[in-house]
């Protein structure tokens, strides 16, 4: 069957509908237009629209135009107001408007705490505000961090809290090209954190549970009991949890790492993969109500329950989901004797989960989710008809190659714009990890069904436990091959959507033979290397300064062209972590590469792109000049905290900006930043505002 046609869009319906409405949603977040702006475009849509309605057959056809322009503005005023909607800033009881510093707050907990390295950690939604002897319903999250004690017990999902103690603004690290964190959890409904000591809260008596979360918690922390108790090796029983529930607080980091470098990270991810198995096992479990007439409806009920309920129990991700909602309008059209358009179905229940919470169009998972069922759909055939094999293992074998290489199409731009590399032996790893991974994931199933036996659990449990170990080594031995991961690479977010057109465009034309498609492809090619030429063009004659907010460290890159001269903590560039989250990032946008030998050396005087820089961590007084004698100090960084003052500074040197780092005091940096405020000086603190980057041309 033709995937494509003269006007494919009228067999699917729901891209009409969902380009519009992801339009709205980009507008609202992007350029943030009055809240009257949205009901403006509807009430004119919908007006039009009715008016349209009444107009006679002939008029109507002659002004169709009129009609589909409408409905584009409608739905794109939808997805602008969706968007608003789900702001919790904009909500008139977020508690971020109402609290002072004398409030006092009553929050409950949303979810078991979860022990880290240096705290206990969790979710709380603010109930009530406690100000001037009045109680104020309020609504919002907020990240809690607990100080490691036995008091941490006591703490568990429905705990409610007093506490006094006022919550900070969620920040990133605002380095350049950084993972952004706040719009992360501002994506969750949650805008503020706060550490907690023992002396800073006290438990309230009482248990505020939701219902559902209550039961789905408590079938997670059975099957957790199960796999630990019966599966040997924390690693195995970690992969194991979140292969079958998603759950991944066990999860060993180096391992998820490798998971990842290898391609397969989509197997310990929720997704289609894992669903697609529980559903072809509901349909061999319940096949005899199919055959039996007065049972007959529940087979579809059935199964549209387990996989709904098994979605919930995974935590409801965008991924799992989208699969979910699929396979329910397969099953539902299925029941009724109707067949759909399977990719209308997949836009379909894109547009739903987006009308639930339009936030989840910058979910990574949603993203990956469902460029690999289009990339499935659009590239399965053309793939698997690259070789004819007779032999039916074989055959399967290559069916299942076929399906990870066209899955890896579309996705492939998704990659790399999110995570700057590409796994370039992911067919290996695919080829072994997939099966074995969905061989494990249906023994975890029986594993959870036979524990009545201890015996048969704890054999099960131990074939699961061989098996996850086998799997794992075998990732790890191809993660260390050479150059099994091209890393460093960089898209922008242009580019990503240009290079998916071109591959959709280029599909269309050569399986439908189409000049329109190529010629679309051949635009989105041009448009592609045009903007990656100049990319790079511009790359090559960058001078860059960054200051980095970088935690305890001292950090600096002075970036001209495509080399990077490091100034800073060798204990940062040695840790492999820390460098990889705080230096790496900015170094892949800006595409430079460190260099170990350059013109910078330990002095606290430098000078580049002809701007004298003076890097300070160390007291240090210099004779007062007169104004006209004074040297010019283009950028003042301040690191640590020195004994140091700025008005002693200003009467020998003549200073234009100043930039304290991330190792500065906060008492500190405040007094620097009010002396600079005095004597006109531009200051900018690091650890409140980011990364500092100065370009030079």
């Amino acid at each position: 069957m033709a995937l494509y046609g003269r006007y494919p869009w009228n067999r699917i319906p729901f891209l009409r509908l969902l380009l519009p409405f992801c339009g709205g949603v980009l507008t609202a977040w992007y350029l943030a237009p009055p809240v009257l702006y949205w009901q403006l475009l509807t009430a004119i849509a919908a007006v039009v629209l009715l008016l349209y309605t009444v107009l006679p057959l002939k008029q109507r056809f002659r002004y169709s135009i009129l009609s589909g322009g409408c409905s584009f503005l409608l739905f794109f005023s939808i997805g602008g107001w969706r968007c608003e909607q789900q702001d919790i800033r904009q909500q008139p009881g977020w508690f971020g408007q109402h609290f002072t510093d004398s409030s006092g707050f009553i929050a409950v907990l949303e979810e078991p705490p979860v022990e880290k390295p240096k705290s206990v950690k969790t979710t709380a939604r603010i109930r009530y505000l406690l100000q001037q002897g009045t109680t104020l319903p309020v609504q919002g999250q907020l990240l809690l961090y607990f100080k490691k004690d036995s008091s941490n017990e006591k703490l568990r999902h429905g705990t409610i809290l007093l506490f006094r103690k006022i919550p900070q603004l969620i920040k990133n690290t605002g380095n350049p090209g950084g993972f952004d964190f706040a719009r992360y959890a501002l994506f969750q409904g949650i805008t503020h954190q706060l550490y907690l000591q023992p002396g800073d809260y006290q438990l309230l008596p009482g248990n505020d549970e939701h219902p559902l979360k209550k039961q789905l918690l408590a079938g997670t922390a059975y099957i957790t009991d199960v796999l630990t108790r019966y599966i040997p090796g924390k690693r195995e029983a970690g992969l194991a949890e979140a292969l079958l529930i998603g759950y991944k607080n066990d999860l060993d980091p180096e391992l998820v790492q490798a998971y990842a470098n290898t391609g397969v990270v989509h197997i310990i991810a929720i997704s289609g993969l894992h669903l697609g198995l529980i559903y072809g096992l509901l349909l061999l479990l319940l096949r005899p109500l199919r055959h039996h007439k007065k049972l007959k409806w529940l087979h579809p009920l059935l199964i549209i329950a387990c996989l709904w309920a098994f979605s919930l129990l995974a935590g409801a991700q965008p991924s799992v989901l989208r699969s979910a909602l699929m396979f329910s309008c397969l099953v539902a059209g299925e029941a009724v004797g109707r067949k759909s358009s399977v990719i209308n179905t997949l836009l379909a229940s894109a547009f739903g989960l987006l009308c639930f919470n339009p936030y989840w169009l910058w979910d990574l998972g949603f993203q990956l989710s469902y460029a690999a069922v289009l990339s499935i759909l659009l590239f399965m055939k053309p793939v698997y008809n690259w070789l004819y094999i007779k032999n039916k293992i074989l055959d399967y074998a290559w069916q299942m190659n076929a399906v990870t290489l066209s899955a890896q199409v579309l996705t492939l731009p998704v990659s790399i714009c999110h995570f700057h590399q590409f796994p370039v032996s992911f067919l290996i790893t695919n080829f072994f990890a997939v099966p074995l991974s969905s061989a494990i994931l249906l023994a975890e199933i029986l594993l959870c069904c036979i524990t009545f036996s201890p015996f048969l659990a704890a054999l099960t449990g131990r074939l699961i436990s061989n098996a996850i170990t086998l799997m794992n080594s075998f990732v790890e031995k191809v993660e260390a091959i050479p150059y099994a991961v091209w890393k460093g690479l960089q898209i922008s977010t242009t580019q990503t959507i240009c290079l998916t057109l071109l591959l959709i465009a280029g599909a269309a034309g050569l399986q439908e033979k189409s000049k329109p498609a190529m010629r679309f492809a051949l635009f989105f090619l041009l448009f592609f290397l045009g903007e990656r030429t100049l990319s790079f063009i511009t790359a090559g004659s960058q001078q860059k300064i960054i200051v980095y907010s970088a935690a305890s460290y001292k950090a600096i890159d002075f970036i001209s062209g495509r080399n990077t001269f490091f100034l800073g903590d060798s204990t940062l560039l040695q840790n492999e972590k820390s460098r990889r989250f705080y230096l790496d990032p900015a170094r892949t946008l800006f595409r430079v590469s460190e260099q170990q030998a350059g013109f910078l050396y330990y002095s606290p005087c430098y000078r580049f792109g002809g701007m004298n820089i003076l890097w300070l961590d160390k007291p240090v007084s210099y004779p007062e000049c007169p104004p006209e004698s004074r040297q010019v100090i283009d950028l003042l960084i301040l690191s640590g905290n020195p004994r140091l003052y700025m008005s002693g500074l200003a009467n020998a040197l003549r200073i234009r900006q100043v930039v304290a780092d991330a190792t500065v005091p906060v008492r500190k940096s405040a007094y620097w930043k009010k002396d600079c405020d005095s004597l006109g000086i531009p200051f900018f603190d690091v650890r409140e505002k980011g990364a500092f980057v100065m370009t030079l041309n």
